[in-house]
């Protein structure tokens, strides 16, 4: 989209209205008689031009924008989801997502089940006559676990059930579950999408019957709307994005084979490491291993937390996918509210780090926790 003005950076629509030309016209902007926009909390311009992208990139036919990824996240539940309903969920996935599905939709009367992601039996049984929605993250948070995305598309098309994906690790460019079978795909594009830790943001992309029925009216309605500066910082990253996945992927891979080499790490995860139990179907899904490295040390938590305060260039924070390299200590953080027996079913042990890997030389990162492992 151009103005007049023929300008070759995308324009910044910083408005919450939009004036029409006669009371006419706006009399069928809101009938839908009249093409157009009539209030941003709806659309707008900007917005639209990041939807049509990221719905370019992921395959997907639509694409509606969020303030956040949990927004992205709520809102497929709270539209598509009733009283009476229940929902599928691979138990690997992030604190929020849990909480939402354990505690916020059972307030509506919609029940649940956990499975072992990676168990399609356990997926099949739990399977009810009211399963609406199969929720999941692949690669998950923290643990880097790999789900089917073909099978398990397979098996909610057989309950007549959505399947809702949440690609945020892998992002458009190492994975498209639409292409394998998903019905709704959601992002933080917070992490990857925005690459520089700005701005918060989400997005969901889906197919048109999907968004008319159950999706528009409620972000309409409830209002979950990213702001135009927001859409628009994530729609200029959008340039980048398929550079700096590569980036982050190579970055990952160096650093996941260092640390294995060390004596007081106990394991490490990658998708794309041959000592990954699901590295064959990682990689049979995706295009790279991502930006994220998951590793135990030994000692527990005492022993994490030496290593995170002992780091000079890796940032400690809990966000991810970002320029910057970021470890996080997800049992005292992203999963602190998630069940102590939870955490350690899911592999959330207290020695558990995650490291995002930014886009600093691979060789200066490897330094940087040789010499915090050297001090623990």
């Amino acid at each position: 989209m151009r103005t007049p003005f023929q300008e070759t950076s995308e324009p910044l629509f910083m408005t919450s209205g939009y004036a029409y030309e006669s009371a006419n016209e706006a009399e069928g902007r809101f009938t839908g008689a009249s093409p157009g926009y009539q209030y941003s909390r709806y659309s707008n311009p900007t917005v639209t031009m990041f939807e049509e992208r990221m719905a370019a990139l992921e395959g997907a036919p639509v694409a509606r924008a969020t303030a956040s990824g949990m927004a992205a996240v709520s809102s497929v539940f709270l539209s598509a989801l009733r009283t009476g309903d229940h929902v599928v969920g691979a138990k690997a996935m992030f604190g929020a997502c849990r909480y939402v599905i354990e505690e916020i939709l059972p307030r509506f009367g919609i029940a649940h089940t956990l499975v072992d992601g990676s168990n399609l039996e356990e997926w099949s049984a739990a399977i009810k006559p009211n399963t609406k929605l199969l929720f999941l993250e692949t690669p998950a948070n923290p643990t880097l676990a790999i789900v089917d995305l073909r099978a398990v598309a397979t098996i909610a098309d057989k309950a007549g059930a959505l399947l809702v994906v949440d690609n945020a690790f892998a992002s458009p460019v190492l994975q498209r579950p639409m292409d394998f079978g998903a019905h709704v795909v959601v992002h933080s594009s917070t992490k990857y999408i925005d690459g520089q830790g700005r701005a918060l943001g989400g997005v969901v992309l889906c197919k048109e019957d999907f968004l008319k029925d159950h999706l528009q009216p409620f972000l309409r309605n409830t209002g979950p709307s990213i702001s135009p500066f927001n859409a628009w910082l994530h729609l200029k990253s959008l340039e980048t994005l398929d550079l700096r996945m590569r980036a982050h992927c190579e970055g990952a891979a160096k650093i996941a084979d260092f640390l294995a080499s060390q004596k007081k790490i106990r394991r490490v995860i990658y998708p794309f490491r041959p000592d990954h139990p699901q590295n064959a179907l990682a990689r049979a899904q995706m295009s790279g291993g991502g930006g994220v490295v998951t590793f135990e040390v030994e000692g527990g938590k005492e022993a994490a937390f030496r290593l995170e305060n002992a780091l000079q260039l890796i940032d400690v924070s809990n966000n991810l996918g970002d320029a910057k390299s970021i470890i996080t200590h997800p049992e005292t953080t992203t999963h602190q509210k998630v069940n102590p027996a939870a955490r350690l079913e899911l592999g959330v042990t207290p020695g558990l780090l995650r490291l995002s890997v930014g886009l600093e030389d691979p060789d200066d990162l490897c330094d940087d926790l040789e010499q915090a492992l050297k001090g623990d």
